[in-house]
């Protein structure tokens, strides 16, 4: 892939011209196999990208003490050879992580994601680009933190979204309260329900093209399948450019992620939620919790409908509430046990 090509997906290139101080050729070929070969979203080799240039002006500005009195985001690392990625050690890779912690404050959450682009970047630099012999980052540990639970509105705030959907005047509602649907009732991540073409409707399957390429059928309820006839019908009178796009945006133009997340935050609002804490993805969030609170859905089917590649993924969304953990509790077989009630047929103790 050339590198103007290469640089336009991963969002930079000519619209800034510090790219090439701001690349080597292996982080070049990394940041290409990727997105093309592995298939990662645009946003995700921004990330990576991201991560791998802070921690290489890192080891940069650590090796040569001249460097600090550039900018720590000027600091060039285009000149990072093969020789320069042999040197680098486990150690090297820990004051990194360090580093992170101690001077810039990184949450656990933060290290840990740099961790795992350090171990894939360090990993395709052994197996694929052949650069190094042995993987300093192999053995390199995730810093452990604690586990949040999901934020994701309760079944009565699901219900005021839709309904502030429902009654709202917006230009099209039925557009609107589709999106709401399927969110809160399939699942599906932002990219997902914007992807949505109409030849991926099947009867009452929907199939969805989830991270890494993966499709995924995705089997619709009652509800969902309701909206969607609403707003097709609605759709079936507008201007459409793009026939292919389930959901299009006034222009007739598929709808973009900043537009959804637009619309998903002026209800959030009508329904007297909070917006600074409900997103799109607290939708996906509401979903799986809703699925496996009331649906006694099993982890493992729980697991494919949000495509999930691993099963610990899955498990964030199986939390229970305070009320759960009581009846829990109640539940147990030795609840209505009462110190000093008499029990038939059992003589007290000393008798």
């Amino acid at each position: 892939m050339a590198r103007n090509d290469r640089s336009a997906q991963t969002g930079e290139g000519s619209r800034d011209p510090r790219y090439a101080r701001d690349v080597f050729p292996v982080l070049d070929g990394f940041l290409g196999h990727l997105q093309a070969i592995l298939g990662r979203s645009p946003l995700t080799v921004r990330e990576y990208r991201y991560d791998l240039q802070m921690f290489f002006r890192y080891l940069k500005r650590q090796r040569d003490p001249s460097l600090s009195s550039l900018p720590f985001g000027e600091t060039p690392i285009d000149d990072v050879d093969e020789a320069f990625l042999r040197a680098i050690a486990l150690n090297d890779l820990y004051a990194f992580v360090t580093w992170l912690s101690r001077d810039r404050k990184a949450s656990a959450a933060t290290r840990a994601r740099k961790v795992a682009t350090l171990r894939s970047f360090f990993k395709y630099l052994k197996n694929k680009a052949r650069v190094i012999s042995e993987d300093p980052a192999s053995e390199l540990d995730t810093p452990k933190g604690i586990r949040r639970l999901p934020r994701h509105l309760s079944l009565d705030e699901s219900r005021r979204l839709l309904s502030a959907a429902d009654e709202g005047d917006e230009a099209y509602p039925e557009r609107d309260y589709c999106i709401l649907t399927l969110f809160l009732n399939c699942g599906l991540r932002l990219s997902e329900l914007v992807g949505i073409d109409l030849a991926r409707i099947r009867d009452e399957r929907l199939t969805v093209l989830g991270k890494g390429a993966k499709e995924r059928t995705v089997y619709l309820n009652g509800a969902s399948l309701e909206a969607l006839e609403a707003w097709l019908a609605a759709r079936a009178k507008m201007p459409v450019r793009d026939r292919a796009a389930l959901f299009v945006s006034r222009r007739g133009t598929r709808i973009s992620t900043k537009m959804v997340q637009v619309i998903v935050k002026r209800y959030i609002r009508s329904a007297g939620l909070d917006p600074t804490r409900y997103s799109t993805h607290k939708l996906r969030h509401t979903a799986a919790t809703l699925m496996y609170k009331y649906g006694k859905v099993d982890i493992r089917a729980l697991q494919r409908i949000l495509g999930h590649e691993s099963i610990a993924t899955t498990e964030i969304y199986t939390h229970v509430d305070d009320a759960q953990l009581q009846d829990a509790v109640e539940a147990n077989p030795l609840a209505a046990e009462r110190r000093g009630r008499k029990r038939s047929g059992v003589a007290p103790s000393g008798s």
